[in-house]
């Protein structure tokens, strides 16, 4: 999909269109836009009740923009015209309002955005059933076996797809068509926004060859850094050196694998089904938290993370036994924890249990800026368990810590 998160917004505010927008920094508080609009028009003219029906009117001087804005949000994705001053995801948000502070800031809603993945996807799936779900919004397609799905190299089927998607969400979305998910995932870059590219297998050496490695998916910063200190800096470099040079350099799995990937080869098949290992839920503070002198906060934060990470295991149909923690202090050092237990859960209340006796094993003298909780070793449960997650905001977060007062 196309600048998913944003593209859903713009839905919502079509008098953004064309300007620059970034979605991040937090969840959304749209009673702080009503009362900016109702101290604004005291007649009257901003209810609660019209508000929703008429925010393609919210005039533009009354959306929040990045001048000024300071704190450690991380922009979850922006439109494409932020992204000519240079603007992209997990940038954090004071670098951004740099760039561009005539941006506009707008908050996630992750509601939204998985109303709109699951519509799109079941547009897909009653087009082409062999669906391969990749996050929020990203989708591999194996069309072999749809009649006509070969027609002009696998084109007009694409175009049917982009039709139907905008037809049932408004929204676009860009096609890779290739004999394999490898290439397929880098041409669906080619032509972004709305654009559909297809690339056979005698294009090689013309149309991937010339990309920068880091275009492979699997790539990563380190191993790209890795490969330029060699002098590799494109996907044809990299085919040019031989197998077993590779894998000397970079371990024998790896090694393989990139000699391969530089070849365009990859035998992966489209899975419609997989099993998640672990799930998990993790936030980032706005400021640092202390484990004593943020009590409070931190313990509400605990629980609502222990709380939303047994709603998805319960929604899902999963149980695990494998519960941990993650934390990352304020000079950006990670830890993490974890305890299995003898049983399966999915229960809010033993996970939070749990996971507050593997903070009873960390260092929580010094200030958090990320608290994390995770279930895994997970299990396909054939009956999910009946009670939701309980409230345990009332209950106390269980450090151990030296009160430094």
């Amino acid at each position: 999909m196309d600048a998913f998160y944003a593209s859903c917004e713009l839905l919502r505010y079509p008098q953004l269109q064309g300007l620059p927008v970034v979605i991040g920094g937090g969840r959304r508080k749209e009673d702080d836009l009503l009362g900016k609009l109702q101290a604004a028009y005291p007649d009257g003219e901003w209810t609660a009740e019209t508000f929703v029906e008429r925010l393609d009117r919210i005039p533009l001087d009354f959306f929040p923009r990045l001048e000024g804005y300071t704190g450690r949000g991380v922009i979850t994705t922006a439109t494409y015209a932020a992204r000519q001053f240079g603007i992209g995801s997990a940038m954090g948000l004071m670098k951004a309002a740099k760039l561009c502070p005539q941006a506009i800031l707008l908050p996630v809603d992750f509601e939204r955005y998985r109303h709109y993945s699951r519509t799109f996807k079941a547009v897909i799936t009653d087009i082409a059933p062999l669906m391969q779900d990749r996050g929020v919004d990203e989708v591999y397609i194996d069309f072999t076996g749809v009649p006509g799905g070969q027609r002009e190299g696998g084109r007009v089927l694409a175009r049917l797809i982009q039709k139907s998607i905008l037809n049932a969400t408004g929204l676009t979305c860009s096609i890779g068509v290739a004999p394999n998910k490898l290439i397929a995932k880098m041409a669906s870059e080619f032509n972004k926004p709305n654009g559909i590219s297809i690339v056979h297998e005698a294009d090689l050496q013309t149309l991937i060859w010339p990309l920068a490695c880091r275009k492979i998916n699997g790539v990563g910063p380190k191993a790209d850094e890795k490969l330029q200190s060699f002098g590799i800096h494109t996907i044809g470099e990299l085919a040019a050196r031989e197998q077993h040079w590779l894998m000397e350099h970079f371990g024998k799995s790896y090694g393989a694998w990139l000699f391969d990937a530089a070849w365009g080869r990859d035998d992966r098949p489209v899975e419609t089904e997989s099993e998640p290992v672990s799930m998990s839920r993790e936030t980032t503070f706005e400021r640092d938290l202390h484990a004593v002198r943020d009590r409070k906060e931190l313990s509400a934060v605990f629980t609502r993370l222990c709380e939303q990470v047994a709603a998805d295991l319960q929604r899902k149909g999963y149980t695990g036994k494998t519960i941990g923690i993650k934390l990352r202090y304020d000079n950006f050092q990670a830890v993490t924890r974890d305890q299995t237990l003898p049983e399966y859960t999915a229960d809010a209340k033993q996970i939070r249990h749990i996971a507050g006796q593997c903070l009873k094993r960390v260092d929580l003298s010094r200030r958090l800026r990320l608290l994390g909780v995770r279930v895994g070793s997970l299990v396909n449960s054939a009956t999910p368990p009946k009670t939701p997650p309980q409230d345990l905001q009332n209950e106390l977060f269980a450090f151990q810590a030296n009160d430094p007062r």
